[in-house]
């Protein structure tokens, strides 16, 4: 019969199962192979991602003190006395300056890079090409190359509370970390491809700029503007360099500078400092949970779309 062998007809119709053709000893030995080579690339990947993580947080969780440079595999006795010891050793107080970081700066980044995005791939004007080259030229300088520059600059800049500068402030920890060209260059992309007509209709009805830029271009980048909020996020939180430069006080120090100082004591046994560290990825991997499927769109759109 002509349906023998196939799974489904013509017109889209799925055969029954006694039509169907059963596949053979070769077509099971190479199902059985690739369900086996997935399943091993999924035991490397958690070997190789997962294992040290778990290791870390078996460690910090672990009521006995392991040996010297030494990690464990499973927590002997669950405690928390280490997170509270590191607790107490400045890391509440890190972890509060990371957060007036991360909730000035990633609402300013984003506000900021969505509209540079919105000039850039909505107008026209002279020198569009030569704007998004120098924004672009901007990802290919290392931090280190920029830090001595960045100093000089916040450092001239007046604090209008203080009436000094910015340096040793909450200012200059958020201001330089506006700008980024990442998101700008991500957003301009994914605006680019929005269609022209929904704006001119839009402007027809009488709608001005900042109304069809809140109304109509946002809405529509909700994903691009989830995966920037992601990579803002990590982008922020992780500062180490500009913190050391810019702030001098102690207790203005953001966590990864506390971490780091901690990691450096001699007196702390590891699992405390484990207990640190795994106080600092822990909100990086919720603020990414989230946000998962934000990103995960926005990045698959600016990949499959041309």
């Amino acid at each position: 019969m002509a349906i023998v062998g196939s799974s489904a007809t013509a017109l889209g119709l799925r055969t029954p199962r006694a039509f169907t053709r059963h596949p053979g000893p070769q077509g099971r030995r190479s199902r059985l192979t690739h369900r086996l080579t997935r399943l091993t690339a999924y035991l490397l990947v958690l070997l190789i991602f997962l294992l040290p993580l778990w290791s870390m947080v078996a460690t910090a969780l672990s009521s006995a003190q392991s040996k010297l440079g030494t990690m464990d595999l499973i927590p002997h006795g669950l405690t928390t006395g280490n997170l509270t010891q590191a607790w107490n050793f400045g890391i509440g107080r890190g972890l509060a300056n990371s957060l007036v970081m991360v909730g000035v700066g990633l609402p300013l980044q984003l506000a900021v890079s969505s509209l540079a995005a919105y000039a850039l791939a909505r107008k026209r004007f002279r020198g569009t090409a030569l704007v998004t080259i120098v924004i672009m030229a901007t990802m290919m300088m290392p931090d280190e190359v920029i830090a001595i520059p960045l100093y000089l600059i916040i450092g001239k800049i007046p604090n209008p509370v203080t009436g000094g500068t910015l340096l040793d402030s909450y200012g200059g920890l958020v201001l330089p970390l506006v700008g980024w060209a990442l998101p700008i260059y991500i957003l301009t992309g994914f605006m680019k491809r929005i269609p022209m007509e929904l704006e001119e209709a839009a402007r027809v009805d009488g709608a001005g700029e900042l109304r069809i830029f809140a109304r109509i271009i946002l809405p529509l980048c909700k994903p691009a503007l989830g995966a920037c909020a992601v990579f803002g996020f990590l982008m922020i939180w992780d500062q180490y360099l500009l913190p050391l430069l810019v702030i001098q006080t102690p207790s203005m120090d953001p966590l990864t500078v506390v971490v780091t100082s901690l990691q450096s004591s001699q007196e702390l046994g590891d699992a405390i400092k484990l207990a640190a560290a795994t106080i600092l990825m822990v909100p990086s991997i919720l603020f990414y949970l989230s946000l998962q499927r934000s990103f995960e769109r926005g990045v698959l759109s600016g990949s499959i779309k041309g």
